[in-house]
C-alpha cells in the first residue's frame, strides 16, 4: 500500500513515543510487523529535551482509578507529560540511519519526526533527516505545547500553512503533517497543510487533560495530554470530515487500541493508523494481532462508512421519538 508517497506493507503504523526513542525500540516494532515506525520526535529546543526529565504517566480506569505503574489495561485512559528525545541531532541521525537500514531490509520504513518549535529550525532538522529517512512527520498537534514553550501547537490556518510551507521547501521526501484535534475547524487546518505541501495529513493529536486526585491535588501534579478509547469517536469525526472534504491521504491516530478500532479508522477514511498506547499496555507483540486483523482489508474499504453518513438536514424524521425509551421511567402513569 502507499500513503502520501511512502510505500508500506500494511496500514498499522507505530506512532512517535518513548517506545521509539531508541534503536532497540524501533527494531522491536519492525520485528513485530509494523507497516511503518515513526521515531521519537526531536526539535531544536534544549528545553523540550529537558522536559523529558519530568515525563510521567498515569493509566486511568473507566471508574477513575489510577493504576499502579506498568499495569494499564486496554480500556484505560492515559494521562501523561512528556518531552522530546534527549540526544544531539548528529547522534540521532545515526540512530535513525541504523533503524532505517534495519526496517528497509524487512519492508518497514522508519519515519523521522519533528515536533514544531521554530519553523526555520524545523526545516533545518528536516533537511538533515532527509539524508537518512524516507519520510518526515511534522507534528504541530502536540498537546504539550499548551503547557510548555519548548514546542508549539498551531490551531490557526495561516500558522499551519506558513509552518508547513517552510518545511516543505526544505525537503524532497514525503512530508506528513500531524494536526491537533481541539481547533475550531480541523478540516480547514488539514486543507491548509495540504495546500502548503503536505503529502499526507495525520488526524488527530491527543487532547489536553486534567484529572483531580480526590485524595488531594491532581493526578501527575499537573495538566497533561489525554488519550483513551473514548477519544476514538472524536478522532474519527475529523478523519471522516477530512475524507469527505479533501483529496488528501489521511493517517489516523488517537484512540486505536484494538483491531476494530483500526478498522473504524480505515472505514472513516484513514489510509494508515498510528498506534501508541496499545503498545504501552501490551508491548510490540500487540502489533501482530492488529496487522493480522486488517490483512484482508481492500482499498475500497477506506472511507466506506461515509456511504451511510448524512448531514443532519438530510436525515428523515424517525417514526417515533427516539428519546421515549430513556424517559419512560420519569413519565407519570396516564400521561
Amino acid at each position: 500500500m502507499e500513503v502520501g508517497g511512502l510505500v508500506t506493507a500494511n496500514p498499522v503504523w507505530v506512532g512517535s513515543s518513548e517506545l521509539t526513542m531508541t534503536l532497540d525500540g524501533i527494531t522491536a516494532c519492525v520485528d513485530a510487523g509494523a507497516g511503518a515506525v515513526v521515531a521519537k520526535s526531536v526539535n531544536e529546543s534544549v528545553a523540550a529535551r529537558l522536559q523529558l526529565d519530568i515525563a510521567d504517566y498515569a493509566f486511568v480506569s473507566g471508574a477513575g482509578e489510577v493504576r499502579p505503574p506498568g499495569s494499564g489495561l486496554p480500556g484505560d485512559g492515559l494521562l501523561n507529560r512528556s518531552g522530546l528525545a534527549q540526544v544531539e541531532l548528529d547522534d540521532w541521525l545515526a540512530v535513525l540511519a541504523d533503524g532505517v537500514s534495519y526496517g528497509a531490509a524487512r519492508g518497514c520504513p522508519v519515519v523521522g519526526s519533528i515536533t514544531l518549535g521554530d519553523p526555520a529550525a524545523a526545516a533545518r532538522i528536516a533537511r538533515a533527516m532527509t539524508e537518512v529517512v524516507p519520510a518526515v512527520e511534522l507534528n504541530i498537534g502536540a498537546p504539550h505545547g499548551r503547557e510548555a514553550r519548548a514546542v508549539r501547537q498551531l490551531t490557526e490556518v495561516d500558522g499551519v500553512a506558513a509552518a508547513v510551507r517552510v518545511v516543505r521547501e526544505a525537503v524532497d521526501v514525503p512530508l506528513f503533517v500531524k494536526l491537533p484535534g481541539q481547533a475550531s475547524d480541523v478540516v480547514a487546518l488539514a486543507r491548509a497543510a495540504r495546500s502548503a505541501g503536505a503529502d499526507a495529513v495525520g488526524l488527530v493529536g491527543r487532547y489536553p487533560g486534567f484529572l483531580p486526585d480526590l485524595d488531594g491535588g491532581a493526578v501527575l501534579g499537573s495538566w497533561g495530554a489525554w488519550s483513551s478509547p473514548g477519544c476514538l469517536p472524536m478522532s474519527l469525526y475529523w478523519v471522516s470530515k477530512a475524507f469527505s472534504a479533501l483529496d488528501a491521504p489521511l493517517i489516523g491516530t488517537n484512540g486505536a487500541r484494538t483491531v476494530d478500532d483500526v478498522l473504524r479508522f480505515l472505514a472513516s477514511g484513514a489510509r494508515a493508523v498510528e498506534v501508541v498506547t496499545a503498545l504501552w499496555i501490551g508491548g510490540p507483540p500487540v502489533l501482530r494481532e492488529l496487522v493480522d486483523g486488517v490483512s484482508g482489508v481492500s482499498e475500497d474499504f477506506v472511507g466506506s462508512a461515509l456511504a451511510g453518513a448524512r448531514e443532519y438536514a438530510d436525515v428523515p424524521p424517525l417514526p417515533s421519538p427516539a428519546w421515549l425509551p430513556y424517559t419512560a421511567r420519569w413519565r407519570s402513569s396516564g400521561r
